[in-house]
């Protein structure tokens, strides 16, 4: 009888062992709510929107610091400039993107594009908008693309650091089904009964935490600065490398799966290639040439 009894709670201390985490147990809200829903002055501030914001805050906070060390290419005046048009460019470039990349309804529906609240932003797309900011602000300054765009390089992993827990809180961009036994897979709500990597975790380490911890040392321990291209090719290679490796873990967007079989790789992973490509040749081509000398770069 002691025998049977110890089987048994060993049984069971077996199968709560095996029983993987589950997302709905860690009562994550997606938002702080603001004054009763059921009101119509109610709603909910999404975490969603506040990670970008932070993001926004700590870049500028970053860039409005770097200016005060000797060589800046550009003033407090350009960086307002930027602050506002990168703004704008993360908004319509990472909307605009997800909706060229991931989901084309949102192209017919003027309604369903404005809802940013609700989730869906490429990274590429807006990284792609924030390059065309920093275009036209040095383009109306007469400053340098490549030196402007090395102090910039330096804010943005924080952001997305904010930006994929973010997704994690919100229950979306989970991982693939993964059958190791790994003590933090997870079953995500609308991702099935099976445990999942929480893929936006894994983003939120490397390309936020590990890319940041590389770039700001890089900017502030090293003369890194005075090589025109160096700091934006290891941001933008190394995201690529990141997120690349990442798309091995994330399940791939529903409406692309076909697309990943298709093709062997997921949307994420050929778009991140040619970043891999440019970065690589923003780094050789910048260790090649001469460091500029502190007083050439104020003037570069």
């Amino acid at each position: 009888m002691i025998l049977n009894l110890l089987l048994s709670v060993a049984s069971d201390a077996a199968s709560a062992v095996q029983q993987p985490l589950q997302w709905s147990d860690l009562h994550l809200k997606r938002g702080i709510e603001l004054g009763p829903l059921t009101s119509h002055f109610g709603f909910t501030l999404r975490y969603y929107s506040l990670a970008y914001l932070a993001g926004i805050i700590f870049g500028y906070w970053h860039l409005t610091r770097s200016l005060k060390t000797s060589g800046a290419p550009l003033a407090q005046r350009h960086a307002d400039d930027l602050f506002f048009w990168c703004t704008i460019g993360i908004i319509l470039g990472g909307r605009t993107g997800y909706a060229l990349f991931y989901d084309h309804e949102l192209l017919t529906s003027p309604l369903l594009f404005i809802r940013l609240w609700d989730g869906g932003m490429s990274f590429h797309g807006g990284l792609t908008g924030v390059i065309l900011a920093i275009w036209y602000v040095c383009r109306a300054h007469d400053l340098r693309f490549l030196r402007v765009a090395d102090y910039i390089a330096p804010c943005a992993p924080i952001g997305l650091f904010f930006g994929r827990c973010a997704n994690f809180i919100n229950g979306e961009l989970w991982g693939r089904v993964t059958t190791a036994d790994i003590p933090w897979a997870m079953v995500f709500p609308d991702g099935g009964p099976m445990p999942r990597h929480p893929s936006q975790l894994y983003e939120a380490l490397l390309e936020g935490l590990v890319l940041g911890l590389i770039l700001i040392p890089l900017f502030w321990k090293s003369k890194a600065r005075f090589r025109p291209g160096l700091l934006s090719g290891v941001f933008v290679g190394g995201y690529g490398v990141a997120r690349f490796c990442v798309e091995f873990f994330r399940e791939p967007d529903r409406q692309l799966e076909d697309f990943a079989h298709a093709t062997g790789m997921s949307m994420g992973q050929w778009l991140c290639v040619p970043m891999i490509v440019l970065g690589l040749v923003l780094v050789v081509r910048a260790l090649r040439r001469p460091a500029l000398g502190a007083q050439a770069a104020a003037v570069a």
